[in-house]
């Protein structure tokens, strides 16, 4: 195969069927890169002291996969040896133990697939409109994440 043939692509979903970890990873793998690197953010069973049941998202769909694209261009240029890049993103409910989001990275060395993909999951949330619901034992809680840059402006 000729590296021309394999072209760098973003994958990019938002869907609220649950998250492969094998899929996700089997997009990036390329005959040219010796690295994949991978997060896998999942729902625990706590926060703060109270009991989490599951956890409930919600997204501007359209404007999170423009905001994600963005973050992959982002990625593209701090490290252009990059191949591929995907993030996967559950929507709805996350029950304990599941993935709420995945993110791969490949490129021909560790170093900047590992830093690329500690990148995509802080720019993601700080800057994607994906919402976090949190369902405890007889309440529940908007969560804004703390890295996000619209919250935070108003204070």
């Amino acid at each position: 195969m000729d590296e021309s043939e394999d072209v760098p692509k973003d994958f990019i979903k938002l869907k609220s069927e649950k998250l492969s970890v094998d899929e996700v990873s089997e997009l990036v793998i390329s005959p040219y890169c010796g690295a994949v690197s991978l997060f896998i953010g999942t729902t625990r069973n706590n926060f703060e002291g109270k009991k989490v049941i599951h956890l409930e998202y919600e997204a501007y769909t359209s404007m999170a996969e423009t905001e994600i694209k963005k973050i992959c261009r982002d990625v593209r240029q701090k490290w252009p040896s990059v191949k591929h890049i995907a993030v996967h993103h559950r929507l709805g409910v996350v029950p304990i133990t599941e993935a709420s989001v995945i993110i791969a990275v490949s490129s021909p060395h560790r170093t900047e697939s590992l830093e690329a993909v500690m990148y995509c999951i802080n720019t993601l949330k700080a800057s994607v409109p994906i919402w976090k619901k949190e369902i405890y034992e007889d309440e529940y809680s908007w969560k804004e994440n703390k890295e996000c840059f619209w919250a935070n402006s108003e204070k």
